[in-house]
């Protein structure tokens, strides 16, 4: 049974599919890898499917799970945390290992239609803190919002409340990916596209956001994809790219030289079948979101809010090309230049900014300013004032 118009029924044109097949099933597997590119499903012999224990299966019936290994976790058993909707219900699990997996503990203060639950330790907050998603009306729209929820121990959780949502049933948030990272939260979220009022031809991707205490949440240039759908040059069932219908984000991994997105792929409509996949995009350290002109032409300029300047040097994170250049100033309260920079002329991770003339900005420590960035083709991913002296 498919509740795809008649006039829309052919091979190419499907929509939303609301019967179940037969011996199909939600569960948790398992994968490992020794470069993250190239992955094995070993036979882990510990459920049984299909006759026999020949598979990488960790939990059978379950549903939009996220792991988490504890490392501030004193129990050995508990070093390894589960947030999942076990159905009917969210549960937590422990593990000491990652792929034995206690008994399930039901947590009823959390929406039961949840997906895509994921959980960290707040440091700053000192709780743990879990996302997923709930259902809810707005007028006759059934629409989909982003739940929160905290724990002092994983196990006893607060009531969930509703921390975002789309700005349009046409425009609507699935799924957020939180974590912690230089000191504020970032979030992956799954932005759903209608275009139609209805499940016909929905799309996913992954846009960011931003939070200082995992409540209040900031997009950065909504609309705009962080991770985005690969191009095709015609639309044909079967034969698009892995991307093209949908994009679910998971936590990064960071590592020296570059910033991994492991996400799960679809190559048709949200609501279709599709191939799915393990894919993965990557940034340049510190490379979430920058500022560069709106043009070539004209230099971009960037001046901040009153800063304490507690150094003596400013770090920059910065890709030049084409002969591009930064440069750095900094301004007193009353918007006068107290040191400038040599122009950074190369691409730099956290590189320390020069100031000409040997100029000596140890007397500013303490003071109000105000720091301006000059760029010509050239993006200004992060800055940070360091005391090195």
């Amino acid at each position: 049974m498919t509740s795809t118009p008649p006039e829309k029924q052919n091979p190419t044109v499907l929509n939303y599919m609301d019967a179940k097949p037969d011996h199909r099933e939600m569960g948790l597997c398992y994968a490992v890898s020794t470069d993250g590119i190239h992955w094995e499903k070993p036979d882990l012999g510990l459920l049984e499917f299909g006759g026999n224990k020949r598979n990488n299966i960790l939990m059978r019936h379950v549903h939009g799970a996220g792991v988490f290994k504890d490392d501030r976790e004193t129990n050995p058993a508990r070093r390894y945390k589960m947030l999942f909707c076990g159905e009917p219900q969210m549960t937590v699990a422990f593990s000491a290992d990652g792929l034995n997996w206690s008994r399930s503990i039901p947590i009823p203060e959390i929406e039961a239609h949840g997906t895509h639950a994921n959980a960290f330790w707040a440091p700053d907050l000192g709780k743990y803190v879990g996302f997923t998603r709930q259902h809810a009306r707005r007028g006759s729209d059934s629409i989909r919002q982003v739940i929160r929820t905290e724990s002092p121990d994983f196990v006893h959780w607060t009531q969930d409340k509703f921390v975002l949502e789309g700005p349009t049933p046409r425009l609507q948030t699935h799924d957020m990916i939180v974590f912690p990272t230089c000191g504020i939260y970032l979030g992956l979220l799954g932005m759903m596209v209608h275009p139609e009022d209805s499940r016909f031809r929905v799309k996913q991707h992954v846009e960011l956001t931003w939070s200082i205490d995992t409540i209040t949440w900031n997009h950065v240039q909504a609309g705009t994809p962080l991770i985005g759908h690969s191009p095709a040059r015609s639309e044909t069932y079967g034969a698009m790219p892995y991307d093209w219908g949908t994009i679910f984000a998971s936590a990064p991994v960071f590592r020296d030289n570059e910033i991994q997105l492991y996400y799960g792929a679809g190559d048709w409509y949200f609501f279709n079948w599709r191939k799915g996949y393990l894919a993965l995009a990557t940034l340049r350290p510190d490379g979430w979101a920058g500022y560069e002109p709106i043009s070539a032409e004209t230099p971009g300029v960037i001046t901040t809010t009153p800063l304490t300047f507690f150094g003596d040097t400013v770090g920059v994170t910065a890709d030049v090309r084409n002969g591009g250049s930064v440069r750095v100033s900094i301004l007193d309260g009353a918007g006068n230049i107290q040191a400038a920079s040599d122009p950074i002329t190369d691409t730099i991770t956290d590189g320390r900014v020069k100031w000409s003339k040997s100029q000596d900005v140890v007397g500013l420590r303490g003071e109000k300013i105000r720091l301006r960035f000059q760029l010509r083709n050239a993006k200004l991913y992060s800055f940070q004032i360091r005391r090195e002296l």
